[in-house]
């Protein structure tokens, strides 16, 4: 889960893990199903919690469901930070970010569903994981990296192709996932001006190995593993 400033006093804690275990209840039901339409007396049983402890954080349904799907937002964005860090050229961030994405399914199950269901509603919303694309995005194109064109519709067309990667790597086991995800990040590359030599060597570079998300760590990046 996302990291935060711990509550300075018992209280705070307390209150704290109950939203946190609400929110965690949340993000299970979409990942499971996507249907909201479960009772608060069955959230409130899943985070085992009170039912009355569920007003005292959430007014309905709907703003507890928005609450957990910018959690794995930002949990998303956080994992990206951690896996790439040290990494300057934009391109590559933008290409490492797909692969990783696809690799993220079999590590991040939850987080990974809860994304390809809820993600589209959010490309353009103040979350933790647009905020990250398009500062790469506004870098890449200052810098000369990527041609100089509408940041927001250069997002559109990043979210959705990745929204795209989840679904194919959900719907069809049959296929590579490395090799489709790397396919994608070329072809953006591409899309924002990179040279089609140069794409294809920046789409391949080699990727960290991912640990379940269970563990609670993130591996650095090494020069292993990758295609």
């Amino acid at each position: 889960m996302p990291t935060s400033v711990q509550p300075s006093n018992r209280f705070e804690r307390r209150r704290a893990e109950t939203r946190q275990a609400l929110i965690r209840a949340a993000r299970q039901i979409l990942a499971e199903t996507g249907d909201t339409s479960a009772s608060i007396q069955a959230i409130a049983e899943r985070a085992d919690v009170g039912f009355g402890s569920f007003y005292n954080h959430f007014e309905s349904k709907t703003e507890l469901f928005e609450a957990a799907v910018v959690d794995a937002l930002e949990e998303f964005g956080q994992a990206f930070d951690e896996q790439l860090a040290g990494i300057d050229d934009p391109a590559e961030l933008v290409a490492a970010g797909f692969r990783l994405s696809a690799r993220m399914a079999d590590s991040h199950p939850e987080l990974m569903q809860v994304l390809r269901r809820r993600g589209l509603g959010h490309i353009h919303t103040e979350n933790g994981l647009t905020t990250r694309a398009l500062r790469d995005v506004q870098v890449g194109m200052a810098s000369g990296r990527f041609t100089d064109v509408d940041p927001t519709v250069a997002l559109s067309a990043l979210g959705g192709t990745l929204l795209s990667l989840v679904e194919l790597r959900f719907s069809r086991q049959d296929l590579d996932c490395d090799e489709t995800a790397a396919n994608l990040a070329k072809m953006v590359l591409r899309m924002l001006g990179v040279p089609p030599e140069e794409a294809h060597e920046v789409a391949r570079r080699p990727l960290p190995d991912l640990v379940r998300a269970s563990s609670g760590t993130i591996p650095t990046r090494t020069n292993s593993g990758g295609r």
